[in-house]
């Protein structure tokens, strides 16, 4: 993988890359193999750097250590992994002494607080793992509440909307919204829809940067983006 690009993402703003050619392969959108490796790899700092610098809140990324960098970094991951418990302890995962109104205030901020007080039990309601009845949609939603109530300045969602169907991704989408808010997020998604609200949006080839800006700026151009975008291109 090479990189070539030099930029600085703004504090508390969402961020997204579309690209191709910077590992091998063809591929579109905050792409697993591209973004993956640029995002959660280098900045999680899982390999080293060759060549440059990464500056996390002004520091170099080499004078942080690991342990307290991974601390400040949330991710909310395709796969959802619970654990058989009560919704509220699913949820308390993300922060191990957080309240309960914080863990149901999380939910509600993201959505989560509907369908979980139609459950027999509200947040008190056992499930069974990743072998739950619960659809989906609702274990990520869990997954999302969880995220929201560790309060991390810096989040990245990683194909969280892959797997559901649109219909329930509109729902997901807006709790993710509002994780977003007030903090600086990576998106990587598929579907071009997931990262239409993010505040900047990055189109890169070949490791370089040949567009910048928001939805509307670059569906205004009508270059790479507009025609990824209006072409309802999605890597499967």
């Amino acid at each position: 993988m090479q990189l070539f690009y030099d930029y600085t993402i703004p504090d508390r703003k969402s961020f997204a890359q579309l690209g191709r050619d910077c590992c091998e392969g063809y591929f579109i959108a905050n792409l697993r193999s591209c973004l993956f490796c640029d995002i959660q790899l280098i900045l999680a700092v899982l390999i080293s750097l060759f060549k440059g610098k990464i500056y996390y809140d002004g520091i170099d990324i080499k004078n942080i250590k690991k342990q307290d960098l991974r601390k400040s970094l949330g991710i909310v991951l395709q796969d959802v992994n619970l654990f058989t418990g009560t919704i509220m302890e699913n949820i308390r995962y993300g922060r191990l002494d957080a309240t309960d109104k914080e863990c149901i205030d999380a939910a509600k901020l993201v959505n989560a607080d509907n369908f979980i007080q139609m459950l027999p039990k509200g947040y008190q309601t056992v499930i069974s793992g990743n072998n739950s009845s619960l659809s989906q949609g609702q274990r990520q939603l869990i997954s999302i509440a969880r995220a929201a109530v560790a309060d991390l300045p810096v989040m990245i969602l990683d194909e969280a909307t892959s797997s559901i169907d649109t219909r329930t991704e509109s729902i997901i989408q807006k709790g993710m919204d509002a994780l977003m808010q007030g903090r600086t997020v990576f998106v990587i998604a598929h579907r071009l829809s997931t990262i239409k609200n993010s505040d900047t949006i990055i189109v890169l080839e070949r490791g370089r940067i040949i567009e910048k800006g928001t939805h509307d700026e670059l569906i205004s151009q009508k270059n790479e983006y507009y025609r990824l975008y209006t072409g309802a291109f999605e890597l499967n």
